[in-house]
């Protein structure tokens, strides 16, 4: 009688119900409903396929937060960061997180710093060139001039995002190319590219190939010189995407932000060394004035005047949330005492890889927490060898070639996040240790060839 009144789907086993014993559909809509614990397990055992999240040394990107903001991010999931009307706190803790980056740039005292919440670093970056274009217009139509053939000054070890915004919004990209042993831009090579034309130069904060620092004071120095002696009104901005939450705390004579007069814009990863799950970003300049007017757009439709300058529209508030949560629960000293136990075992992990005897250092994770290596002797096995057979235990360590014109050097790269102990890191030296044996007693028949899969055309 008792099995009567149940349902059926509590009497079968987890994995015994009909849903679980036949295909479900893949790219079509099911005709008919299941269970909630049955969908969830089959996502979840989907799911497992996935690399372990904590083992991937390849992303920048946070894989750990504290239980605390994991669950205040859960609370404002559903929070329309867009309809600042309905969710007028929400977006006052935006504005203090704006206020809190900006004063963390230096952003000038005598100047009215503004900036955006974004996605991450990609649509900051975004935002950050349309205002450069923008101005650079208004500045040659002022002049009487032709405003037909923007160029922005970059390098090839750029990531991909400013490819895309010269692609799509139709400016000259004047690459700086690298070359074996130098992996960053020089002023000389800056300034030589410059002309009437150019919106803007951007300069690096750690780069995602090598996690180096571009040499950003004596490129600015070299840039308002030449501004001088030429009539010209070329800015910086500065892709601080990677290194915006490292240098301020670990580096903090370093002058690569609005101390110096002629950086305009800086973008940053919340979701990288601020810590936060993807994906949070922040887009600051140093003053109203080099956000054009024309980029902010007013809408009424959510129940209040909206200006708004972002390329989304809807969007969750709670990575805005998992921001504020780390700068009031970390402040300064503790973002400091992360950051630099983070810079600590990426050297430690580092100058080891460098004692194991094959390797090369292309970086020593001196100023962000990465650093990047080479064989010295490709000949009998390559570091796409290496990062396939680490795979196997569970590591994701990147193997990729350098832009170009440097291209022919291939790597290996490492990203310490928050989350990678040094116990981890004397189980990732151990398994290249034994790794390195292996190769050497039997080589691939067939070494691996460097490709150009990782960086831009």
């Amino acid at each position: 009688m008792l099995k009567k009144l149940l349902p059926d789907l509590l009497l079968s086993p987890a994995y015994g119900s009909r849903a679980m014993t036949e295909s479900v559909p893949k790219y079509t809509l099911p005709e008919s409903e299941m269970s909630p614990e049955t969908a969830y397990r089959l996502i979840h055992d989907e799911l497992m396929l996935d690399g372990n999240a904590r083992l991937n040394l390849a992303t920048f990107v946070t894989t750990w937060m504290e239980p605390e903001a994991e669950q205040l991010m859960a609370e404002t999931f559903d929070k329309n960061m867009i309809d600042k009307d309905e969710y007028p706190q929400t977006a006052e803790i935006e504005t203090r997180c704006v206020n809190m980056v900006a004063r963390l740039f230096n952003a000038p005292e005598d100047a009215e710093a503004v900036g955006v919440s974004t996605l991450g670093s990609s649509e900051a970056v975004m935002l950050a060139g349309m205002a450069m274009k923008w101005n650079w217009r208004k500045r040659r139509e002022a002049a009487a001039q032709p405003s037909s053939r923007p160029n922005l000054i970059l390098g090839t070890n750029v990531q991909v995002v400013w490819e895309k915004f010269c692609r799509y919004w139709e400016i000259e990209a004047r690459y700086i190319p690298m070359r074996e042993g130098s992996y960053v831009i020089q002023p000389d090579q800056v300034t030589a590219r410059i002309d009437e034309n150019t919106i803007g130069v951007v300069a690096i904060l750690g780069t995602t190939f090598t996690g180096e620092f571009e040499p950003i004071e004596a490129i600015h120095d070299a840039v308002v010189e030449h501004n001088v002696s030429n009539g010209l009104a070329v800015p910086l901005h500065i892709d601080a995407a990677s290194g915006g939450f490292v240098a301020p705390f670990i580096h903090p004579q370093l002058r690569w932000d609005f101390r110096l007069p002629n950086v305009v814009s800086i973008n940053v990863s919340g979701h990288k060394y601020g810590l936060v799950y993807p994906g949070v970003g922040w887009a600051i300049w140093r003053d109203r004035s080099y956000l054009p007017e024309e980029l902010i757009f007013h809408v009424n439709y959510l129940g209040g005047d909206m200006p708004t300058f972002t390329l989304n529209f809807s969007r969750p508030g709670n990575q805005i949330i998992g921001q504020y949560y780390n700068f009031l629960r970390l402040g300064r000293d503790g973002y400091t005492r992360i950051i630099a136990t983070l810079r600590d075992t990426a050297t430690e992990l580092a100058a080891r890889v460098a004692d194991l005897g094959p390797f090369e250092l292309l970086s020593d994770g001196s100023a962000i927490p990465v650093f990047a290596f080479r064989l010295k002797d490709s000949s009998r096995y390559s570091v796409y060898d290496i990062s396939e057979r680490l795979r196997t235990r569970g590591w994701q360590v990147p193997a990729y070639t350098m832009p170009p014109d440097a291209c022919a050097v291939a790597v290996l790269r490492i990203v310490v996040r928050e989350g990678f102990s040094r116990d981890m890191a004397d189980m990732l030296i151990a398994d290249i240790a034994k790794i390195m044996d292996e190769l050497d007693a039997t080589p691939p028949l067939q070494p691996k060839v460097a490709d150009e899969g990782f960086h831009h055309s």
